[in-house]
């Protein structure tokens, strides 16, 4: 929690909306060490330029976490046409989420 009251702090001096501290503190217990050091430092530097940074902090949070890649799907039979087998290549891997249905992830 002292990490938050850092985070808190800086987004208060900035003009934060008060009254959401409380969920805004749910949703930073929600994300990782990683996920909150990126979003201080982040936001940080937003301040320091000048940048425009959300007023509402659960905005602020949503707006700058780290974005994560795109994970990419192709059915069994499109990764049969286009490569010729089932063996995993490409950094594809064979998955089976449903338990009937085999597609390949990336």
């Amino acid at each position: 929690m002292e990490k938050f009251e850092e985070f808190w702090k800086m987004l208060e001096e900035h003009g934060v909306i008060a009254y959401m501290k409380g969920e805004a503190a749910n949703a930073w217990d929600a994300l990782t060490t990683e996920q909150q050091q990126h979003l201080m430092e982040k936001i940080r530097s937003k301040i320091d330029a000048g940048k425009y940074v959300d007023y509402n902090p659960l905005r602020a949070i949503k707006d700058n976490l780290p974005r994560l890649p795109k994970q990419q799907t192709m059915s069994y039979a499109d990764y049969y046409a286009k490569y010729g087998t089932t063996l995993e290549r490409d950094g594809w891997k064979m998955v089976n989420p449903t338990g009937n249905k085999v597609i390949y992830v990336r």
